[in-house]
């Protein structure tokens, strides 16, 4: 009797054997044999990449490498050891190191083999880079370690050692030009995976695209989710070393006009503005708010004689606005001071602080702005020695002459600020000016009414490229009119009773103002968008990362 299983397998061999055309149909006697010598090529083209591949192998294995031991990469670094030995820095190398051997820890920026002999790698720390050449020898360096160098993955950090060398040309693609690091020893500190973009990419000046539109963009949602990486351009490096020196020149300035620094909570049992813009938290069993501003703080300082105050410091504003210049977390410069028999001495120490950091800046930091300017050109900011100071009538009327439909009390919007920083500029020369009296309507309840004026206030906005970047105003002081005007902005007392309880026991005269740290670097370098001089932005649509 016949095996069923072994007919299947018959009859499924004989259906191999069987080669269908594209038509579906078997192919002839002529087509099976032009298939068969395609086939016999194909195979015999194979046989031949394998035996020089297997010849090549050979060769390399003996070839010795000379270099093992000078090449590779090293354990995790869990402070095992400690040598002491000085590692360099490559923005410390002079002519003065040449034929010396230095040692240094840098990231490869770029690495490229030039024929089977040598390799260039572009070394980088922080913004500085230098040009390393790997030259194979018959002792020292082998083509092993050639390979090596030239497949480490860019932005992985190394340990190099090298001798100092005069360089044969100028090296125009990297800032150290005169000298070259003749490569002796190379290691991997901390490999890098593939990047979501390259650094290139991401530091392509925009005049670029213009003349190249097919270039790549790095997106700025990207840059943001990706924020490590981006941070690690020059740009970037520039940017947030002069955000460090706005805070450095405005401690700096303060300090020498005896202010204290302080530290205030963030979170509070009431909001500190008394809007609606505040976020809430569970606290316990209870509610919580994130601060809006220190400014209740400030304040209770100036009742406990402190007299001068300044603070840096995180604000949390629950606006769910989608602009270029507002987020949800930013950092805010706040100051606060007593004064003898006017407010405007606080305007002439705002005048001081403000053509000090702007002076600071333009002079401390002229290197940075240069390095931002070969990405995104700017035209140099303007102010003048004796900041401008306007009052809020005059901007209307320059407003209403320029064709701006608005009543006299009516707060400024986003546009009507832009079209007021345009004329001022035009007017004036300046991108920077005060902006004095606004109305008392569109301010906060702890501003002080003007008494010879109904209807406006003793306070002030600053303006930089017609964007608003400070406001503040002189106190109420007075513990009953404090509370009238809490009430009459709605505002239980009870809820800010701690606040109000400190100007019952006597308080001086006194006013302050908060400065946005972000917007002031973005209208400063005009980035046009407040999440390019913020680290890690919060607004409406992003937490993280």
């Amino acid at each position: 009797m016949a095996d069923p299983a072994a007919d299947v397998a018959d009859v499924t061999n004989r259906m191999e054997e069987i080669i269908l055309g594209e038509d579906g149909k078997p192919l002839s006697k002529s087509a099976l044999k032009k298939l068969e010598k395609e086939r016999e090529k194909e195979r015999k083209k194979a046989e031949r990449e394998a035996k020089l591949a297997a010849e090549k192998a050979a060769r390399e294995a003996a070839s010795p490498d000379y270099s093992v031991g000078r090449y590779g990469k090293l354990p995790l670094n869990q402070s095992q050891e400690r040598t002491g030995r000085e590692r360099r820095k490559i923005e410390d190398l002079t002519q003065n190191d040449v034929d010396q051997t230095v040692l240094l820890s840098a990231r490869v920026q770029t690495s490229r083999p030039t024929g089977s002999k040598k390799c260039f790698i572009t070394f980088r720390q922080k913004t500085v880079t230098v040009q390393g050449v790997l030259t194979v020898d018959e002792n020292t360096i082998s083509k092993h370690m050639q390979r090596f160098a030239a497949g480490i993955p860019v932005e992985s950090l190394v340990l190099v050692e090298a001798k100092v060398v005069k360089a044969l040309q100028k090296v125009e693609s990297c800032t150290i030009q005169e000298l070259e690091l003749q490569i002796e020893r190379l290691h991997i500190i901390s490999e890098a995976a593939r990047l979501p973009f390259t650094l290139e990419d991401a530091s392509r000046p925009e005049t670029e695209f213009e003349k190249d539109p097919v270039l790549v963009r790095v997106k700025l949602d990207t840059r943001l989710d990706n924020r490590p990486i981006d941070l690690r351009t020059i740009t970037n490096h520039a940017v947030f070393r002069m955000q460090h020196g706005i805070c450095k020149l405005f401690r700096e300035y303060l300090e020498q006009k005896n202010f204290v620094e302080i530290h205030t909570p963030k979170l509070l049992g009431a909001a500190s503005e008394g809007g609606a813009n505040v976020f809430k938290v569970q606290y316990f069993k209870e509610s919580a708010f994130l601060a809006q501003s220190p400014q209740f703080y400030k304040q209770m300082m100036i009742t406990s004689d402190y007299e001068r105050v300044f603070e840096i410091g995180p604000v949390f504003r629950a606006e769910n606005s989608q602009t270029h210049r507002h987020m949800t977390e930013f950092v805010g410069l706040d100051l606060e001071m007593s004064f003898d028999e006017h407010y405007h001495e606080v305007l002439d120490l705002f005048d001081g602080l403000f053509v000090h950091i702007l002076d600071g800046l333009k002079t401390r930091y002229s290197a940075e702005i240069e390095v931002v300017k070969r990405q995104y050109p700017f035209e140099d900011f303007m102010f003048l020695p004796k900041t401008l100071r306007l009052e809020y009538a005059e901007a209307v009327k320059m407003l209403k002459e320029a064709g701006v439909q608005m009543g006299d009390y009516d707060d400024l919007s986003t546009e009507t600020e832009r079209v007021l920083g345009r004329l001022v500029k035009e007017k004036y020369g300046t991108d920077f000016f005060m902006l004095d009296k606004f109305p008392l309507a569109v301010r906060p309840f702890y501003t002080m009414p003007d008494p010879s004026r109904p209807g406006y206030s003793n306070s002030y906005d600053f303006f930089m490229r017609g964007e608003e970047i400070l406001s503040g105003a002189q106190r109420i002081h007075d513990a009953d009119f404090l509370q009238e005007r809490a009430k009459e902005h709605q505002i239980d007392p009870v809820t800010i009773q701690p606040y109000l309880d400190a100007f019952k026991y006597g308080a001086a005269p006194h006013a302050g103002g908060g400065i946005g740290l972000e917007r002031v670097l973005m209208l400063f370098l005009n980035l046009g968008n407040i999440r390019k001089t913020s680290l890690f932005p919060r607004d409406p649509h992003r937490l993280g990362p």
